[in-house]
């Protein structure tokens, strides 16, 4: 099986081309090449510019690839008075225009063998929103109705789609996220039901269950993964 995990080089990304390496072929993306080189099967590349999405679009049908997970993201917290179209660009292009568009390439291979598993990686804050972070909430909520629309369109192929929130997660970027906010990590903590961070692996555990046919019939489902979060303090 032909697996591709964008942003396989830290956190949650590696983690998942960790847990799916036995007995499947791992195309990982990213933009760091010295960890990329571990990978037998690699493709550098940047989600912010439109040439290197189309050549990874491109890869993804030469390689023919059967499981697509778009884990790459970016975050940036600002108050909504201080956002410029930069930073507005960033996000949508990375978290929601890329996987999209990926999505695209992969779907003929997946219709022509009527199988396939589609998994995006969202989060919380699509969910319940996140003040600070407008714009990266609205790109993950939009990838959630994304997953919706696209699971109605592929079922019958035998082709899934979902989508897991992970809520706060013990990552680079999950670590820096929460210094860059008015919370400390500890108060942060005492807002999380379960007062943990959620393991990037137990993301990954979750992105293997949906790539297994023990979930052939979920799909369309937004998967929240956040240590209680979001069912309140």
């Amino acid at each position: 099986m032909n697996i591709l995990v964008t942003g396989a080089t830290g956190g949650i990304g590696k983690a998942i081309a960790d847990i799916l390496s036995g007995g499947h072929i791992i195309h990982a993306t990213g933009r760091n090449l010295a960890v990329l080189e571990k990978y037998d099967k690699y493709i550098a590349c940047d989600l912010k510019q439109n040439d290197d999405i189309e050549r990874l679009g491109k890869y993804i049908i030469d390689n023919k690839i059967d499981v697509l997970v778009n884990n790459a993201g970016s975050y940036i917290y600002s108050e909504s008075k201080k956002l410029n179209k930069e930073i507005i660009d960033n996000m949508i292009d990375v978290n929601l225009k890329a996987p999209l568009y990926l999505i695209s390439k992969a779907i003929p291979h997946m219709q022509e063998q009527k199988w396939g598993r589609i998994i995006n990686i969202g989060s919380i804050s699509g969910v319940m929103g996140e003040a600070g972070a407008s714009v990266y909430s609205a790109s993950k909520a939009g990838l959630i109705g994304a997953t919706k629309a696209l699971a109605l369109e592929l079922a019958e192929y035998g082709i899934t789609v979902n989508t897991i929130n992970p809520g706060w997660v013990d990552t680079d970027m999950g670590n820096s996220s929460s210094e860059a906010g008015d919370w400390t990590k500890e108060e942060i903590i005492e807002c999380i039901p379960q007062k943990r961070f959620v393991s990037p692996y137990e993301v990954a555990a979750m992105v293997k269950y949906l790539v297994s046919d023990d979930a052939k019939g979920v799909t369309g489902q937004s998967v929240n993964l956040c240590a209680g979060l979001s069912v309140g303090c």
